[in-house]
């Protein structure tokens, strides 16, 4: 595996030798490395506390704190972080307990060029590879809930499969819950990237005062609560993927932020001066018709176009209704083994009624109500335990005074009298109505215009 830009690292020595850390410091800084230097494990301890490392070279024999006591002090701060001890007098017993402390390695001075570097860059790649492999099992039940063999998950598979390895940017939109991020993070595993970090941002749940410090990071003391510095969720992503999901709901002055970083590939932290450069693969998700949003002025055209290099659509689970039966078998086997219970099943009339029912939450409320379903059922699952929304009985239709109407003519009836209904009930706000009945706002205006349904004027 080979590691990544020495310059996305940030490597901390703490030694009371001038020379050594000096020597050390040119040494790595030459390679690319970002070092700042301590004398004691004191200042060491307090320099990390305000500011992230991913690598501590740690002196055995300091003056105060010494060695061992520092780097417990340090694995408590960030038990992730590498630490690797150098002495010029350690014993086998000194690496022992460093070791079973957590160190890395354990090196001893003299200390040559070569061996340093090697030891620094196997440490760093331990690293990389350690936050990969979490983030990997993070995802493993998500990735492995992309279930469906019906027509537009297959259209689905085949731009995956086409997009993935490219380098372009893609926006995937489709309403809450049809697994945008599922999509988003199978692009990145396909991806020459997969063995980099995937990063997600939810622009939805971060606060607009906030989306700044938690794209771009702080530096300490940047504004009031900055206790120490702190990397961005765009440094963290480089070399890999950033998926920016619910974009739409990202501020104007956080979109020029964005638009900027997107252009240059560059950004300062909140507060700080020095310009960070990064590489990362961009893939945004919303659940937003954006067209409809930069006309209301809500998002910017030229973002828009930026990101809207390759579009993936997600379809709501009503229009892929097929797919619910094998989402059901997937949900309940996870769930039954999830929580320990022997297999259980569902009837046929639970899973047909399951398959009528619209979905609004998608494929996240059906995975919601299986696990509520597996918990509180018993062995087999019938209609009797659905809520009763699906239960909910067919309103009695007189047939004879349908006369010799074609069905799609009673469909196209029913669904424009709805509708209207729903148009009237919501004073024609075009988007609360599209949302109430589970669909883009573009189709909402595309069906009233085939229904020749239009605002009466007052």
């Amino acid at each position: 595996m080979n590691v990544m830009d020495p310059s996305y690292f940030r490597i901390l020595v703490i030694d009371d030798e001038k020379n050594i850390c000096r020597t050390m410091k040119m040494v790595l800084e030459g390679e690319g490395y970002h070092v700042i230097t301590c004398g004691s494990g004191e200042s060491g301890l307090e320099t990390l506390k305000n500011d992230p490392f991913d690598l501590v070279l740690l002196d055995l024999y300091l003056p105060g704190m010494d060695g061992q006591k520092t780097l417990e002090e340090i694995k408590r701060l960030d038990e992730h972080i590498e630490v690797i001890m150098i002495s010029g007098h350690g014993t086998i017993d000194d690496a022992v307990k460093a070791v079973k402390r957590g160190a890395y390695s354990f090196i001893e001075k003299p200390i040559e060029r070569e061996r340093l570097l090697l030891s620094v860059r196997q440490s760093l790649e331990r690293r990389t590879m350690l936050r990969q492999v979490q983030e990997f099992e993070h995802s493993e039940h998500d990735r492995s809930e992309m279930v469906g063999l019906s027509e537009p998950m297959q259209q689905v598979y085949r731009n995956i499969e086409k997009v993935a390895p490219t380098k372009g940017w893609v926006l995937i939109t489709g309403e809450s819950g049809t697994g945008k991020e599922l999509v988003a993070r199978a692009l990145h595993l396909r991806s020459s990237r997969a063995d980099k970090p995937f990063v997600k941002v939810n622009c939805a749940a971060i606060p607009e005062e906030l989306i700044e410090s938690e794209l771009f990071g702080h530096e300490k003391g940047a504004f009031t609560g900055a206790i120490r510095t702190r990397q961005g969720e765009f440094e963290r992503a480089h070399t890999g993927t950033i998926f920016l999901d619910e974009i739409g709901d990202m501020s104007q002055h956080a979109q020029a932020k964005v638009l900027r970083v997107l252009n240059t590939g560059d950004f300062s932290r909140v507060g700080g001066d020095r310009t960070i450069q990064v590489d990362v693969r961009v893939v945004a998700g919303t659940n937003l018709d954006l067209t409809e949003e930069i006309r209301q002025g809500r998002f910017r055209e030229d973002l828009y176009f930026r990101l809207n290099v390759i579009p993936i659509h997600l379809p709501p689970l009503r229009e892929r209704r097929d797919d619910v039966p094998l989402l059901l078998e997937h949900f309940v086997q996870f769930f039954c083994k999830e929580h320990g219970y022997d297999q259980k099943t569902i009837t046929p009339k639970a899973v047909q009624a399951l398959q009528q029912y619209s979905w609004p939450g998608n494929v996240r409320e059906l995975k919601n109500l299986v696990e509520r379903l597996v918990i509180l059922s018993g062995p087999v699952i019938d209609t009797a335990d659905l809520p009763d929304e699906i239960q909910k009985k067919r309103a009695v239709v007189d047939f004879a005074s349908l006369g010799n109407r074609t069905l799609k003519e009673i469909r196209e009836e029913v669904e424009r009298s709805y509708i209207l209904m729903k148009l009237q009930e919501n004073d024609w706000n075009i988007s609360r109505t599209a949302e109430l009945l589970g669909i883009e706002r573009t189709n909402l205006h595309k069906k009233m215009k085939n229904y020749n349904i239009q605002r009466p004027t007052r």
